[in-house]
């Protein structure tokens, strides 16, 4: 194999995000000796220009009912003509064709969709944006959408959650295909992380929505992210708030989509993921601060979360010097 060919395909109203954290990720990778080269080609229906959803124009290089494999990697970019592009005859049947001749086929953000409406995610775990993970399910029923990761992996198809996880996406296809040291070289040119892990939180949930319509659920919520280390169990909760275990968690996965000892857990983990990049503090400090009984219960949380020991992720995403 004299290249490693990448297609990646583009649409009116694409995300030009996407599209350059992919083009230019790959273009560094050559540069510092990925060996066969990556050949990157932005193809579109009829080879017309992309015009993004910035409203800023790329000129494609291939016409997409022109390509033709084998390739070694096929990516799907979203944008806010995700929809346009999947309910595209000629754009489905190309990626699905294509897909067959590809060594791996991805997507980025809403680019999911393309690959939904291809059947290509069928009976398949995958991820998109966040903001639109429930439309997305609802509209293709055959795929389980989790809004959580960074990316997914299922066999040979890859998902990205939304706009810079494409980043996250090609180190991570870099180190794969090149080894961690030349991945390092990328990011390092990138001045960015080497990669987060595939299922790390695409979002915080003290960012990601606005506090909740219910009185006693936001209380509820104000108490447990200024408390991290009391007693929270449910029943201590629904004791402080005056009703049932069995009613707060009603009101819980009403407002807040989860009951309320996984609120508890999620907020103590993301809790410790502040402390551990912005201090110094040893783990069993952070464990003792957040509410963890011990460092081994945090480190299981961590697992959980963010798929790597809290050790690691203070060494990756620290900001203060250890």
């Amino acid at each position: 194999m004299t290249e490693r060919r990448v297609v990646v395909v583009g649409y009116e109203a694409a995300e030009l995000l996407d599209i350059a954290c992919i083009t230019t990720s790959l273009e560094i990778a050559n540069l510092h000796g990925a060996s066969p080269a990556y050949d990157v080609r932005l193809a579109s229906p009829g080879g017309r220009p992309v015009r993004c959803c910035s409203g800023l124009t790329l000129l494609a290089q291939e016409a997409l009912e022109r390509v033709t494999g084998p390739l070694d990697t096929l990516v799907v970019v979203g944008g806010t003509g995700h929809a346009a592009a999947a309910g595209n005859r000629l754009i489905l049947a190309h990626v699905r064709r294509l897909s067959r001749e590809s060594r791996r086929t991805a997507s980025v953000c809403t680019g999911a969709s393309v690959l939904a409406a291809a059947g290509l995610l069928d009976g398949r775990r995958a991820t998109t944006h966040w903001r639109w993970a429930p439309s997305l399910a609802a509209r293709y029923p055959k795929v389980v959408f989790d809004p959580d990761p960074i990316f997914i992996r299922d066999g040979g198809l890859c998902t990205a959650a939304g706009v810079t996880s494409a980043l996250d996406l090609t180190l991570a296809f870099v180190e794969e295909d090149e080894g961690a040291a030349l991945a390092r070289g990328v990011a390092r040119n990138l001045v960015t992380y080497l990669q987060r892990p595939g299922n790390q939180a695409q979002v915080s949930m003290f960012t990601d929505s606005p506090p909740p319509d219910n009185d006693l659920v936001r209380r509820t919520v104000d108490h447990v992210t200024g408390h991290l280390d009391a007693d929270l169990s449910t029943a201590a909760l629904a004791a402080r708030a005056g009703v049932s275990e069995r009613h707060l968690t009603r009101l819980f996965l009403r407002h807040l989509g989860r009951p309320p000892a996984r609120f508890v857990r999620r907020a103590r983990t993301e809790a410790a993921a502040h402390l551990l990049v912005s201090t110094t503090l040893p783990l069993a400090a952070v464990a003792s601060r957040c509410g963890f009984g011990t460092v081994e219960t945090l480190r299981q949380a961590f697992a959980a979360r963010y798929g790597v020991p809290p050790s690691r992720y203070r060494a990756t995403h620290s900001s203060v010097n250890a």
